[in-house]
């Protein structure tokens, strides 16, 4: 998909679906990079995507991932669901919340994962909403499993953003941030989670 027409239909998301989409326009190729780089990718046998968007960030995932690697991704922006459906044709997409991963799992025949990489809008959420998806997860992510996810730096002046970070440091035993990607509107960090 041309980048310009790739803008266009994630803008026209964000407008109608502000509270699903919590962004103004795809990760840059510079953040979607720093997203996957820390990823085991010798090791990581199962992996999901949460939130793909338009797959700026699964086309790198593609590019790195083994090909015995059991990969899956989970959008419930009917959209977006859409556009990865016609550009991975090959990538199960199931259109439903992140919260339901462990049924997703077994759908997928895969008792746990290896990581997840997560574009979610945590500082959009409420806190139950955060608990309730970080503990789905941890029902599959077992010790040594990796979660990335990124936040803006505009995102951390919200309550929601502080609390999002200080709840990491109580469900990962090592939480670490990139240094800051400028070549991303708005600016951003990727949390590196290991539980």
């Amino acid at each position: 998909m041309p980048l310009l027409a790739n803008q266009v239909k994630f803008l026209a998301q964000t407008v109608s679906k502000p509270r699903l989409v919590g962004a103004v326009s795809p990760s840059s190729r510079a953040l979607s990079k720093t997203l996957v780089e820390w990823i085991d990718w010798n090791r990581a046998g199962t992996v999901v995507e949460y939130g793909p968007g338009t797959g700026v960030v699964t086309d790198i995932i593609l590019s790195l991932k083994r090909p015995q690697t059991h990969y899956f991704t989970i959008e419930i922006n009917e959209a977006f669901v859409k556009i990865l459906g016609e550009r991975y044709p090959h990538v199960p997409v199931y259109c439903e919340s992140a919260i339901n991963i462990q049924s997703i799992c077994e759908r997928e025949g895969v008792d746990q994962l290896d990581a997840v990489i997560c574009g979610l809008p945590w500082a959009a959420f409420s806190e139950e909403d955060q608990d309730d998806l970080l503990d789905a997860m941890m029902d599959v992510l077992p010790p040594g499993g990796q979660f990335v996810t990124f936040a803006y730096w505009t995102g951390l002046m919200l309550p929601a953003g502080q609390r999002f970070r200080n709840k990491l440091r109580r469900y990962f035993g090592q939480v670490a941030e990139s240094k800051t990607v400028w070549r991303n509107l708005p600016p951003a960090f990727v949390y590196r989670c290991r539980r």
